[in-house]
């Protein structure tokens, strides 16, 4: 067998694993295997970079580069369902049926209503080729980059089958499971980050990355609803939702198919209560006319199809007295007011603690202490006040609840963050809690990577003293294991420990950007305002934050310091040879096969010549950088345009490499 068969074999082989493991639950093989099968496959694309195939599951993780969302017509408009939260509406909605359909007998199929983010995937030839947000309906984002990490959603389909059209659209929503929500959550709260409310906004918020390397860590999922297509598989949607799963595609088990409104009745019971131990949000039931030929008959309104309706689930809520606020200092200091109430029983928990997210918030439910409030957890996990419990008559007379307009630890004067409706303590450099925050963000693992001292110890070494500020982990005298990975700290790139010192904004992607423009920190620290703000992707609350960082003499004292103990101030050797203006404040679009270098190789000698690498073409787009193959659709948009094309030997003249 040739190298190239192997790669087709073992591409084979990993979708069906990878189908195996996150679809089915049934995995064949260890992790280990899994993980030896991917890293030869690896080794044999590398080798071969003219078998590049965006469907491979080595391209599962997503990359480094940022890519920009293009909005793109649907071939069929996305349209949203009626909701209801009445019962009596979901009768008339039956009879409405039974009317539109003269009489004639008809099912309804009952799906779990997914409370996720609606996405239209679209294959040809058995493959995925564009993933489309619902936007607007008629308009959404192409977020293919992004959905192509989720592991659930199936790059090529299970070729065993011979019922597979040659192109069709499957809708249906990505969501963000509780154990992944959990886990984010617990992440941004100790990064210091505001936590998402519920597992929608999550999953929403991670499609819509700029880096699909987020969306890949952060173990999204998706169920699919709907088959579209001019070649109908079947008239029942039931079964046609069958067969997709046969092809590879996530259906939910729970579907149900139902002929009388005693039947619906039963589900809707059934589950207003079983979706609590599901593993993912519901927030109701879709009920659609099964047939086709029906669907087609009832036709659409103008904005919802007249043969389905969603019927919502009641949020529970909960009363109980509220009896204190109480407000936190998170590591970058912005300031959360805490509900403290008596204790409810809640959705299964017990609850005595909600927040109120900010002050704009606190004033808009006008609070009192002592009042009766209404309860109900966001996203059914994070307990939230909605309101007042207006049969409550004690309700007012306590003393009204005010945002605070000094620190609760330090007593410094709060600043309203801009474009954010928070406020923070600016007091960064002596405020407790917000120094522990600091120590924890720098020795974490996607900053400095200490890995051996963890939260509970650097609360005991900063109360006892021994620690002050990130720079006296380098003073201290650490047991033989700790200073081993003190020590290798010291090798970390300059981008990561920028990102360490936790200035206000600058996150992960900002620190490289900064630090691949700058390439030391005695540039970044000299830089103006308008150097910065002239810098893609750094915006003026980033820019002001920076200066105002490396403004303050201690702020530069302490990057002394951890200079002094051997830190990476400046890009690698390799990283500042590599690097030339050639194709600086260039968008290049990649499309096609190389023969000298491999399209992540093209990227990286994209950035390392100040250029920029996006994923579709605009007016704005430089140039395409094509090789064999190019995709049609864009070499049809690049001539439309008049963008220029350039092959993979001019391009390499370009930046001064001849082969």
């Amino acid at each position: 067998m040739s190298e190239k068969e192997h790669i087709i074999q073992l591409r084979e082989e990993l979708h069906r694993h990878n189908h195996n493991y996150y679809v089915l639950n049934a995995p064949e093989i260890s992790d280990q295997d899994f993980d030896g099968m991917m890293k030869h496959l690896q080794e044999l694309e590398e080798r071969h970079p003219e078998m590049y195939d965006p469907n491979s599951p080595t391209q599962r993780v997503g990359s480094d580069l940022n890519n920009e969302f293009t909005a793109v017509p649907h071939k069929r408009p996305m349209l949203s369902l009626s909701n209801t939260y009445n019962l009596q509406e979901v009768s008339d909605f039956y009879q409405r049926v039974s009317d539109g359909l003269h009489g004639q007998p008809f099912q309804l199929c009952a799906e779990l209503k997914y409370d996720g983010l609606s996405i239209s995937l679209h294959y040809k030839n058995g493959k995925l080729v564009q993933a489309v947000t619902r936007g607007d309906g008629v308009l959404g984002d192409d977020v293919t980059a992004n959905v192509r990490t989720i592991r659930t959603i199936p790059l090529i389909l299970n070729n065993a089958q011979d019922n597979i059209p040659d192109e069709f659209e499957i809708r249906g929503e990505i969501l963000m499971p509780w154990q992944s929500f959990e886990r984010l959550n617990i992440e941004r709260e100790n990064a210091g980050e505001p936590l998402f409310a519920n597992p929608r906004n999550a999953a929403s918020g991670t499609l819509k990355s700029k880096d699909p390397k987020v969306v890949s860590q952060r173990g999204l999922d998706a169920y699919l609803y709907y088959l579209l297509g001019d070649e109908v598989i079947t008239d029942s949607h039931y079964k046609n939702m069958l067969t997709a799963r046969s092809w590879g595609f996530k259906v939910s088990d729970d579907m149900k198919l139902c002929n009388s409104l005693d039947e619906l009745w039963e589900y809707i019971s059934y589950w207003d209560n079983m979706r609590k131990q599901l593993p993912v949000a519901t927030d109701g039931i879709v009920i659609k006319v099964n047939s086709l030929a029906q669907q087609k008959a009832l036709g659409m309104t103008a904005k919802s199809p007249r043969w389905a309706i969603a019927y919502k689930f009641q949020t529970e809520q909960a009363s109980t007295i509220l009896r204190e606020v109480t407000f936190q200092i998170g590591r970058t200091g912005v300031v959360t007011p805490v509900a403290n109430m008596d204790s409810v029983l809640l959705s299964g928990s017990m609850v005595h603690r909600a927040t109120l997210h900010n002050a704009d918030v606190m004033q808009a439910l006008d609070l009192h202490i002592g009042d009766r409030v209404l309860i109900e957890k966001g996203g059914e996990i994070i307990p939230k006040i909605v309101g007042k419990d207006l049969e409550y008559p004690d309700n007012n007379k306590g003393t009204k609840i005010r945002f605070i307009n000094r620190c609760p630890v330090c007593g410094t004067i709060l600043v309203r963050a801009q474009e954010e409706a928070s406020y923070y303590c600016p007091n960064y450099r002596h405020c407790a809690p917000q120094i522990i925050g600091q120590l924890e963000h720098f020795v974490s693992r996607k900053a400095m990577n200490i890995n051996l001292i963890g939260p509970e110890q650097i609360n005991n070494y900063f109360n006892q003293g021994l620690l002050h500020n990130i720079a006296d982990f380098y003073s201290m005298n650490h047991d033989p294991k700790i200073a081993q990975s003190i020590e290798k700290s010291k090798e970390i790139p300059f981008e990561r420990v920028l990102f360490a010192l936790g200035i206000r904004f600058v996150g992960e992607i900002a620190a490289k950007t900064l630090a691949r423009k700058f390439k030391n920190i005695d540039n970044l620290i000299s830089a103006s305002l308008e150097d910065l703000c002239e810098t893609d992707g750094i915006g003026n609350v980033i820019a002001e934050s920076i200066v105002n960082y490396f403004a303050s003499v201690e702020n530069r004292a302490l990057v002394e310091r951890l200079r002094e103990a051997g830190l990476q101030m400046t890009l690698s050797e390799e990283q500042l040879s590599s690097h030339s203006t050639s194709l600086e404040g260039q968008s290049i679009v990649i499309s096609g096969v190389f023969t000298h270098h491999s399209r992540d190789e093209y990227k990286r000698i994209i950035e390392q010549h100040g250029g920029k690498n996006v994923g579709s073409i605009s007016s704005k787009t430089s140039f395409v950088l094509a090789g064999d193959n190019m995709g049609p659709s864009k070499l049809e948009k690049a001539e439309k345009l008049g963008i220029k094309i350039i092959n993979e030997e001019e391009f390499l003249t370009i930046i001064g490499e001849t082969k």
